[in-house]
């Protein structure tokens, strides 16, 4: 029942095949929210709209980590990680493009799951969420974007996680969000990312209360960091 629940997206899908990367011509700025206005669809139909934004957007692509992009989302009423919606095998990157390696589906994803479960304990309207790339080119741009939207950034320095947690599958989830929130002013902030663990690549991650939202932003800061990128090449 839960994956049936209706919400209200935009019927223009076509939009997104016309406009390269889910921008105005001319403007480099996210439309994804146009595509979310009129037509009735499920929760299934709602992270597939998201994910094909994304694939539209080759500059997504430089933001692809070595695990892979997931992309997940929790329909109202989905309390547990196996119910969580997710992109089986992940976002991977084929011909220079952002690619879902399969459909759209519950229980693909653990880590991202577990990671929006948890974090709903501290807020429940965090409902979807995707990791991306970290490095220290990325990063920079990043803060940046932050500050000049008024976004909270926050982190998770794998470095005091406690030593009976390293190492253990599945074992410091709680720990991570719970030590995300207290440093970050008592909630999860919409942009966060995780340092370098035990057999981990750091990442960002961005979460939200729908999918379409968080793909507009993953979408904007890729469009960003690529327009700053030919800035610095050209020396502007």
């Amino acid at each position: 029942m839960v994956y049936r629940r209706v919400h209200r997206v935009g019927s223009d899908v076509r939009a997104q095949g016309r406009q390269r990367a889910g921008t105005r011509a001319g403007e480099g700025r996210p439309v994804l929210g146009r595509l979310f206005q009129g037509a009735v669809v499920t929760g299934v139909e709602r992270l597939e709209q998201a994910v094909r934004a994304l694939e539209a957007c080759r500059e997504f692509a430089a933001l692809v980590p070595e695990v892979r992009v997931n992309f997940v989302y929790a329909p109202v009423g989905v309390k547990e990680a196996a119910g969580v919606l997710g992109v089986d095998g992940r976002i991977t990157v084929v011909a220079g493009l952002p690619k879902a390696a399969g459909p759209v589906r519950p229980g693909v994803s653990d880590h991202m799951a577990r990671l929006l479960i948890e974090a709903q304990k501290f807020d429940r309207t965090i409902r979807a969420g995707l990791n991306f790339r970290w490095n220290e080119a990325i990063m920079a741009f990043v803060e940046e974007y932050c500050r000049k939207h008024g976004l909270a950034l926050g982190s998770i320095d794998r470095s005091a996680e406690p030593r009976e947690l390293i190492g253990r599958e599945r074992g410091s989830m709680e720990w991570k969000v719970a030590e995300l929130v207290e440093t970050s002013g008592g909630r999860v902030p919409p942009v966060f990312y995780e340092s370098r663990g035990w057999g981990k690549e750091p990442l960002f991650v961005l979460v939200g209360s729908e999918p379409e939202p968080v793909a507009e932003r993953a979408i904007d800061i890729a469009l960003g960091f690529a327009a700053a990128g030919r800035r610095t090449a050209a020396g502007g």
